[in-house]
């Protein structure tokens, strides 16, 4: 047995790119169709629990209103239902979490509900359907046009075969780009290949970045929550890789700009620089914010010790995908088992070694394991495109004045060029980057005509995927591509046609209407 459905487009894949181009589709007044492999749509915010890499300035300008608006529903929410302290309330940019990393570090949790309240009204209305534990497995190619996508459900075993217009590809991994055999790219491309200072010599499509299965952990004075030992805590209590400093299980890492030794601690130590403490850098709740005696603080562990670079889980076969998947939580799991019984402690407390007082908390991330629902992906399939943006084109050292600046632009995007180590056996690159532009072309496959990429699957390299992945510059990319689906379904042009002729212009405008910034105010490299 099997369902089919229809709507206007289909969205594959629930990241927070899907999750921005359904509510565009939708807004613009057509019926779509959200899937997702876990049971929580978002992706980075949520399934993957990771707190929104942002640049500076974003509590002034630079994502849409789109985005701004869920950021304000997030803390909008804190000031709605938790005991905030008078000081905390009235704090405008209120910081939840207090993290480092991020003006709104929070719960994964109320990502979670804020996205399904903005597209509550789409289902009550039946203009969305939303498809919980399915995942892609088979496309319908018809020459150069998508005519439908069958969907596994995870729940049930059947399938359900999916039919539209336009297909979005939102998923962390661009399957959809695999299964509908779209020319793509995966890995590193060289030197020769681009140009770009920091590719390397070759070509290598099993080179990516490191995945991490993220964890949220709180501190409770005088409590022992150490887990089991993991089945795997041998291999990683002795492994260390050739180019890192240390072992995975040790406070010792490489500082990703200098690529110097780096000593870390989980918490502040006096005499120290305090940014060297891991736990407040992505700390999601911090007590001090809310009445005496409400919670303990939680931090969400995403830090170099649990990248996972003992293989790609892109272009492999699924048992190798899956054992890769597996170690990488594995690893998690023994960094946290290695912190609670063997970790070099701040205060000289417990023997001076172990904290066995963090406690691992699934409730957070809505686990049995405790571990989050899917690896943190720093890195897709990408298609090739009409336009592909370089290092070249954003790099401050090779653009002192700022980025290329793009006519055909559907958004912008600020972060450094951050890679982490990889698959290849490379250390991190970290480079400066120019506040940037999205390129309308980037978004457009070089053949097929019904299909555009909505998460980290355009038209970017290993490099300066580096700089398009973070969480609004994600969301910018998810939301003009379902208003561009949506404006060509109303206009009847396609998406190379509405790049390269007079309606480019017309599109433009009706994104800026709609709160799309197109461009920078001038800034300096960040």
């Amino acid at each position: 047995m099997h369902l089919e459905l229809e709507a206007d487009v289909a969205i594959i894949g629930g990241s927070a790119g899907g999750v921005a181009a359904a509510l565009a589709v939708l807004r613009a007044g057509k019926t779509a169709i959200l899937s997702e492999e876990t049971d929580w749509i978002g992706g980075q915010f949520t399934a993957q629990a990771v707190p929104p890499d942002e640049h500076p300035w974003i509590e002034q300008f630079g994502c849409t209103q789109s985005y701004r608006r869920v950021r304000d529903d997030v803390r909008r929410f804190y000031r709605d239902y938790y005991p905030l302290t008078h000081k905390a309330r009235q704090t405008r940019a209120l910081n939840m979490g207090g993290g480092w990393v991020s003006q709104l570090c929070h719960e994964p949790r109320i990502s979670h509900l804020v996205f399904n309240a903005h597209l509550q009204p789409f289902l009550a209305t039946g203009k969305l359907r939303i498809l919980l534990r399915t995942r892609p497995i088979s496309a319908a190619k018809n020459g150069d046009k998508i005519e439908a996508v069958t969907l596994l459900d995870e729940n049930d075993g059947e399938k359900i075969i999916v039919r539209a217009p336009y297909f979005l590809d939102a998923t962390e991994l661009g399957e959809l780009l695999e299964l509908g055999e779209i020319e793509s790219v995966i890995g590193t491309e060289s030197q020769a290949q681009t140009g770009e200072p920091s590719a390397p010599s070759e070509a290598n499509p099993l080179d990516q970045q490191s995945i991490s299965y993220c964890f949220a952990l709180s501190f409770h004075e005088g409590e022992n929550h150490t887990i089991s030992r993991p089945q795997s805590y041998g291999f990683w209590e002795s492994y260390k890789a050739d180019f890192w400093p240390a072992r995975n299980l040790d406070w010792m890492q490489t500082h990703p700009i200098t690529l110097a030794d780096r000593h870390r601690s989980l918490f502040p130590v006096e005499g120290r620089d305090p940014w060297e403490a891991l736990f407040p850098f992505r700390q999601i709740l911090d007590p001090s914010h809310f009445e005496a005696g409400f919670a303990a603080p939680i931090s969400l562990v995403n830090w170099p010790q649990i990248d996972y670079w003992l293989g790609p889980i892109i272009g492999v076969s699924d048992e190798e995908k899956q054992r890769h998947l597996e170690g990488a939580k594995g690893l998690s799991l023994s960094f946290l088992y290695w912190m609670q019984t063997a970790a070099p402690r701040h205060d000289g407390k417990n023997g001076g070694t172990g904290y066995p007082e963090l406690r691992l908390r699934d409730d957070v991330v809505g686990t049995k394991d405790g571990l989050a629902k899917y690896p943190y992906i720093r890195e897709s399939r990408r298609i090739l495109a009409e336009f592909t943006v370089l290092e070249q084109h954003v790099s401050s050292d090779l653009r002192p004045e700022g980025a290329e600046k793009f006519a055909d632009s559907v958004g912008i995007g600020c972060y450094r060029i951050d890679l982490h180590p990889s698959t290849g056996g490379r250390n991190y690159i970290d480079v400066g980057s120019q506040p940037f532009q999205i390129p309308l072309g980037s978004l457009i496959p070089q053949r097929v005509e019904n299909v555009l990429p909505a998460c980290k699957n355009l038209g970017v390299t290993h490099i300066t995927n580096g700089c398009y992945r973070l969480h609004p510059v994600e969301w910018n990319i998810g939301e003009a591509a379902g208003a561009l689906a949506a404006f060509c379904l109303e206009t009847g042009e396609s998406p190379r046609g509405v790049r390269n002729g007079a309606k480019r212009a017309e599109f433009q405008k009706r994104l800026e209407l709609q709160g799309v910034e197109l461009d920078w105010p001038r800034l300096h490299a960040v």
